[in-house]
C-alpha cells in the first residue's frame, strides 16, 4: 500500500520518511474502522502470504475513513501536521480507494479476482455503483478496469495528478 502513496506523489507526504509512513499506513489498516467498520478490506493470499489488497467504502463514509489517517498522523512525530486527505468520491457510490498487488504476483489475475469480489461488499453496503480513480500515468490499471466494465465518468484532481474517475454499475443493493 505504501507504493500507492509513493506513486500519488502527494506533496503533504513527501517529507515523511518511508518507514514512518509505512508505520502509519499499517496502523490504519489494522484499525477497526478500516477492517470491518466504515470500510472494507479484502485480501488475496497465495502460499499463506498476502499478495493483494482492495480497500473501499461507501462514499458517504469518506470523512470517517479519512479521520483515521488524520488521527494517526497527528500522533506521529514524523508528521508536522495531521494529514488531511482530499475528497476523492461522493455519496452514491461504493468507492474503491486502493487496489494493490505484490509486484511478484502482478499479471496472475489477482487484481481481477479482487475486483470481482467487490460487488458483494458494495451491495451489502447498499450501493449499486462502484467508483474509483485511476492515474492517467498507469495504463495497465486503466486497461484492467476497462476490461472489467468500468467506464470513465470524468477527470478527478488528487494532489498534483489528474486521474480518470471510473464507475461500474453493479445492480441492486442487498436488502438487509
Amino acid at each position: 500500500m505504501n507504493l500507492i502513496y509513493d506513486e500519488m506523489a502527494l506533496t503533504d507526504l513527501e517529507d515523511v520518511p518511508g518507514p514512518d509512513l509505512l508505520k502509519v499506513i499499517t496502523a490504519a489498516y489494522r484499525n477497526p474502522t478500516y477492517l470491518s467498520g466504515a470500510a472494507t478490506t479484502v485480501v488475496a493470499e497465495a502460499n499463506g502470504q498476502v499478495v493483494g489488497v482492495a480497500f473501499g467504502y461507501p462514499g458517504e463514509r469518506e470523512d470517517i475513513v479519512d479521520d483515521v489517517m488524520a488521527d494517526l498522523t497527528a500522533r506521529s512525530a514524523a508528521f508536522d501536521e495531521p494529514y488531511e486527505a482530499e475528497s476523492e468520491t461522493s455519496a452514491g457510490e461504493w468507492y474503491l480507494d486502493s487496489l494493490a498487488v505484490d509486484p511478484a504476483y502482478q499479471g496472475h489475475g489477482i487484481g481481477r479476482q479482487l475486483l470481482q469480489a467487490l460487488p458483494l461488499y458494495a451491495r451489502r453496503d447498499r450501493q449499486s455503483v462502484i467508483g474509483l480513480n485511476v492515474d492517467r500515468e498507469n495504463p495497465g490499471a486503466f486497461r484492467l478496469y476497462d476490461r472489467m466494465g468500468y467506464q470513465v465518468t470524468g477527470p478527478q484532481m488528487i494532489g498534483d495528478h489528474v486521474y480518470d474517475h471510473m464507475q461500474l454499475e453493479i445492480g441492486q443493493p442487498i436488502s438487509v
